[in-house]
C-alpha cells in the first residue's frame, strides 16, 4: 500500500507456529500503532464462511467476503494480518510477509496441547515438513518481502519481533515518515 503511512504485515505459518503471539508482541513493541487482525477469528465473528467442517474443526472461508471485509482496513495500513495461509491476499496488499517455521515434533506437541484431532495434527505437521506455507508465500509475493523466521523458543520470538520492529522503522524512514 504505497500511500499508507504504516505498513501492512502478514504473519503466516502452519497452525501452532506462534503467529498470534508474534503479532500481539509486535503490536506491543512497535514504534507506531499497529492493529492485529487474527483472520481466523474475523472469519468466525463476521460469518465470512460457507460452512463449518466438524470433522476437521475448521471453517470453509468465503474468500470474496473476507477480502471485501479486509480491503478498507488494509487500505489504511498499520495492520498485521495473522493467518495460516497468505496466498489469497492480493499481491499489492503486504509490505512484508513473515513465514514462521517450527521443527515438526515441537509443532506436533503444540497442536496436541490444543486438542486438535489426530488427523488435523498429521495434516498440519506434514504441511510444515513440506514447507507448504513458505512455498505459497514465495509463489505469491516478491522474494524481497518474504521472510522465513524460526519460531521454536522465547528467544526466537523476541529476536523475531525485534527484527520486525527494526524493519518497520526502516520502512517508515525510506518513505520519509518519522518513526
Amino acid at each position: 500500500m504505497t500511500n499508507a503511512q504504516s505498513p501492512v504485515i502478514v504473519i503466516t505459518g502452519t497452525p501452532g507456529t506462534g503467529k498470534s503471539t508474534h503479532a500481539q508482541l509486535l503490536v506491543d513493541e512497535s514504534p507506531i500503532p499497529l492493529r492485529h487482525i487474527n483472520v481466523g477469528d474475523l472469519v468466525k465473528e463476521k460469518g465470512l464462511y460457507e460452512e463449518y467442517d466438524a470433522e476437521w474443526q475448521s471453517y470453509t472461508v468465503d474468500e470474496d467476503k473476507l477480502l471485501d471485509e479486509l480491503e478498507p482496513i488494509v487500505a489504511e495500513g498499520g495492520v498485521i494480518l495473522d493467518w495460516h495461509t497468505c496466498e489469497i491476499f492480493p499481491e499489492r496488499w503486504p509490505d512484508l510477509v513473515v513465514v514462521l517455521r517450527c521443527e515438526h515434533s515441537q509443532l506436533w506437541d503444540r497442536l496436541e496441547k490444543r486438542s486438535y484431532p489426530l488427523k488435523k495434527i498429521e495434516e498440519n505437521n506434514e504441511a510444515e515438513i513440506m514447507q507448504v506455507v513458505l512455498e505459497e508465500a514465495r509463489a505469491s509475493y516478491p522474494a524481497e518481502i518474504v521472510v522465513e523466521l524460526r519460531s521454536e523458543s522465547t528467544e526466537d520470538l523476541e529476536a523475531n519481533v525485534t527484527r520486525i520492529v527494526e524493519w518497520v522503522k526502516s520502512w517508515r524512514q525510506e518513505r520519509g515518515f518519522e518513526s
